[in-house]
């Protein structure tokens, strides 16, 4: 069983098994965690965010944790949201799947999402200034707290 890991919109986390090199039950079993159809986003070359098609437009929440892994992934602010769960793994696979989420990855996602809520949770006594304020805040914890795994 191949492992991959959830991030829920409320910042939470859940390890997900998917079908070993059944490319088919894996897609249906992200589908499945997702809610909708799945689209794989490239944004760390050894993993894959999948993320509902259409969520935006489905009514899905925002992803911050999500969203704030793919920034720190891809080394810069993202312009754009990520919206529902997201489920991420480890790369497309050569027969059509996808391979399993590194241990350090996988540890990487849980530490972002758990930076994420703490940091909310702080805001609550000690509000940022401003959006963009925030927005470097935890992005800038995130980087420093991903550098300790």
């Amino acid at each position: 069983m191949e492992c991959a890991l959830r991030i829920d919109s409320d910042n939470t986390t859940a390890k997900v098994v998917l079908p070993d090199g059944d490319p088919s039950a894996q897609r249906s079993v992200l589908r499945e965690q997702i809610g909708g159809s799945p689209e794989g986003a490239v944004y760390h070359r050894r993993a894959l965010l999948h993320v509902h098609g259409d969520g935006r437009n489905a009514g899905l929440a925002p992803n911050l944790a999500g969203w704030a892994l793919a920034c720190v992934w891809r080394g810069r602010e993202l312009p754009y949201q990520l919206y529902g769960p997201v489920v991420v793994t480890g790369p497309y696979a050569d027969e059509g799947g996808v391979a399993p989420l590194e241990e350090g990855l996988l540890r990487q996602a849980e530490v972002t999402a758990q930076t994420v809520r703490e940091t909310l949770a702080a805001w609550k006594h000690r509000p940022p200034v401003s959006n963009e304020a925030a927005v470097q805040e935890l992005l800038a914890y995130v980087r420093h707290e991903m550098t300790s795994v």
